[in-house]
């Protein structure tokens, strides 16, 4: 009973960020805002030229705003791109401070782009290595091998894992340290600050399920080698 309780818990805490952050999103991108004198790729484009990021792009995409480092980019999706919603306008900022984020050279964020470029080797090195795993351990019998087992599952899940641990401080300055105070300068009504916060907030703790299901994952393979 404890255990079942214990997942209902775990299970609430991974997918309950999912639907509040999509119920938040959604809540302010129903109708278009009359201050509003531009989309929010337009706005995206004014504050890049604003803070002389002219080399920066927008796009349109259809995997999720975000802002790409390597080819500097900021992309967002149809409805934020074409959108004068609040939603629409305050994401298309959240990723402009993504991009001053880039140019500044902010350290945290610098560290989480190393870190997400080495992801993907490190995955498919780890994925090798536990496939080699039980070859290994039928041949050589040596207790070298379980420690091999936790660099695999470190390789695997747990650089995937402080990605999206340092993802969150990112977003958040992003949110609060960039975004707002741009908004708030004149971009914004004083009654529309208070959603434009909870959008931002949303924004970013959009990783915070994913970063509580890596954890649990890397959890039950350290619960696994113990054994």
């Amino acid at each position: 009973m404890h255990v079942l309780i214990l997942v209902v818990i775990l299970v609430l805490l991974i997918i309950g960020p999912q639907y509040w952050v999509r119920a938040v999103l959604n809540r302010y991108n129903r109708k278009s805002e009359e201050n509003f004198t531009g989309t929010g790729g337009e706005l995206a484009r004014h504050l890049l030229d604003r803070f002389a990021l002219q080399h920066v792009k927008v796009e349109v995409t259809g995997s999720g705003d975000h802002y790409d480092p390597l080819a500097k980019v900021v992309r967002l999706g149809e409805d934020r791109f074409n959108g004068r919603t609040l939603t629409a306008i305050t994401i298309a900022a959240h990723e402009v401070g993504h991009a001053i984020q880039d140019a500044s050279g902010e350290s945290l964020f610098r560290w989480r782009t190393r870190l997400a470029k080495l992801t993907g080797t490190a995955q498919q090195l780890g994925s090798l290595l536990l496939f080699l795993v039980p070859l290994l351990s039928v041949i050589t019998r040596a207790p070298a091998v379980g420690l091999i087992s936790l660099l695999a599952a470190f390789l695997v899940m747990g650089i995937g894992l402080a990605v999206q641990l340092l993802t969150l401080p990112v977003e958040l300055d992003a949110s609060f340290n960039k975004a707002l105070p741009m908004l708030e300068s004149g971009y914004l009504q004083p009654q529309q600050f208070r959603p434009a916060r909870k959008i931002l907030r949303a924004a970013a703790f959009t990783y915070v399920s994913s970063s509580l299901a890596g954890l649990l994952n890397f959890w039950r393979w350290m619960t696994v080698f113990k054994r």
